[in-house]
């Protein structure tokens, strides 16, 4: 009895897979919340330190332009030491550099300075994030499921970012700016323990992994399956820089990273400042973009599968990309030119959720080309994204300033289309080891 019992239970398939997919998402929400949430404070902080609109934009490049730097490093730390120290530590890290942004104070000398430093030192450690999940994507996800995964992962962001306006907005009313850094740290630290104890870099490690999930995962239950790309060794990054497909991905992320961080970044203040909306009407209505990304994050990815099974990996990954980069272009354009302001924030949050329709294709290629090196191929794509984000924190309020609060959107949405054409030269059957 007892060997038929064991013999059942090895039988039964376990969903460890899903449920780590699930934290990461929850570490995905938790990393956005951190680095939003200066977005909505930015007012204050800026009234507080008395810095021009240029000045904050400075503030929000900095964080960017850590987060960009770091990409490749945080990639090759993911690849070496695997995804579950790379993102405990990155987690621990995010919590102590936001709660030092609230020890900040306008009396410091050089405390300008100090915060610009403090914002590219959490963006430095939050580089980790993403290709972290991914190289975890190529270790524990099939091919044929790992658009839905980073779909998941994905509406992280979009969770995150959407109770960012008004947990912090609830929080800086009651209790000042400082204390929504407090909030936000003590969660980064509490994720990232989870994490730790509950994760494990591959299933074969993992002890509530049941054979029948393992077997799935490998892609040994299904002919036409196919298991994570790290199932074979790794390349190097003379490979990884001669690549077209890398290079394409790179350059739509750029654009996409542009197009993103008009909402993350500025779309707080657009409303308040320009849109003449009040604190909590602005607040409801920020939260729009990151609803819809929530909603069709997974929604594209799931969209991506099912094409990818039906009609290959190009239509599957590049066509839902090419379609959602263009969907948000025209949203954009027709969001800022709406005159009355709830009109425009609606259309506007329509763009974004257009646009992270296209967001599972850019993860789940670079995990499906790259072999076991998915960390060190992302970062390389996440990197061009960055510097697109880092560009419009520091562009929007200039080009705002010189033409008006439309423009940046219709640069924007240029932009996307760009990125949508960067897609038509990328091929995602071909491996980085294929000629």
């Amino acid at each position: 009895m007892r060997s038929l019992g064991v013999y059942l239970a090895d039988q039964r398939t376990s969903r460890i897979r899903w449920w780590l997919v699930g934290w990461i998402f929850v570490l995905s929400a938790v990393s956005y919340l951190d680095r939003v949430n200066i977005s909505i404070a930015g007012s204050s902080i800026a009234s507080e330190f008395a810095l021009s609109t240029v000045q904050l934009g400075t503030v929000f490049s900095a964080f960017l332009l850590g987060y960009a730097l770091f990409q490749t490093a945080g990639g090759y730390l993911a690849d070496r030491f695997g995804p579950r120290r790379v993102l405990t530590a990155g987690a621990l890290w995010w919590g102590v550099f936001t709660a030092l942004t609230a020890l900040a104070s306008p009396k410091l000398a050089s405390a300008f300075f100090l915060l610009v430093s403090v914002r590219f030192l959490l963006g430095a450690g939050e580089a980790v994030m993403f290709p972290a999940s991914n190289q975890f994507i190529s270790r524990w996800i099939p091919r044929q499921e790992q658009g839905i995964a980073n779909g998941v992962i994905f509406a992280g962001v979009g969770i995150g970012a959407g109770i960012t306006p008004t947990l912090i907005a609830y929080v800086m009313s009651h209790y000042g700016w400082r204390w929504s850094f407090w909030l936000s740290a003590i969660l980064g630290l509490l994720a990232g323990l989870v994490w730790y104890f509950v994760a494990r870099d591959t299933p074969e490690q993992h002890s509530l992994v049941s054979p029948a999930e393992l077997a799935h995962i490998r892609g040994t239950t299904n002919k036409d399956a196919e298991g994570p790309s790290s199932a074979v060794g790794k390349v190097s990054w003379s490979i990884i820089l001669a690549s077209k497909e890398v290079w394409a991905v790179t350059a739509a992320y750029f654009t996409y990273g542009y197009v993103a961080w008009i909402f993350f970044a500025w779309f707080f203040i657009y409303l308040a400042k320009v849109r003449g909306l009040n604190l909590k009407a602005s607040a409801f209505y920020t939260t729009l973009p990151f609803i819809a990304m929530a909603i069709t994050s997974p929604l594209g990815g799931a969209m991506s599968d099912a094409l990818v099974k039906r009609y290959g990996q190009r239509t599957g990954r590049c066509g839902i990309a090419i379609f959602g980069l263009v969907l948000a272009a025209i949203f954009l354009v027709l969001g800022a030119r709406a005159e009355n302001a709830r009109i425009a924030s609606i259309v506007l949050a329509g763009g974004a959720g257009a646009l992270y329709l296209s967001q599972s294709s850019f993860w789940a290629v670079t995990a499906g080309i790259s072999r076991g090196s998915s960390g060190s191929v992302s970062s390389v794509m996440n990197c061009g994204n960055q510097f697109g984000g880092m560009l419009t924190a520091q562009l929007t309020p200039i080009i705002a300033l010189h033409w008006n609060w439309s423009a940046p959107f219709f640069v924007a949405a240029f932009l996307a289309l760009l990125g949508a054409a960067a897609w038509l030269f990328v091929d995602p059957a071909r491996t980085l080891a294929s000629p």
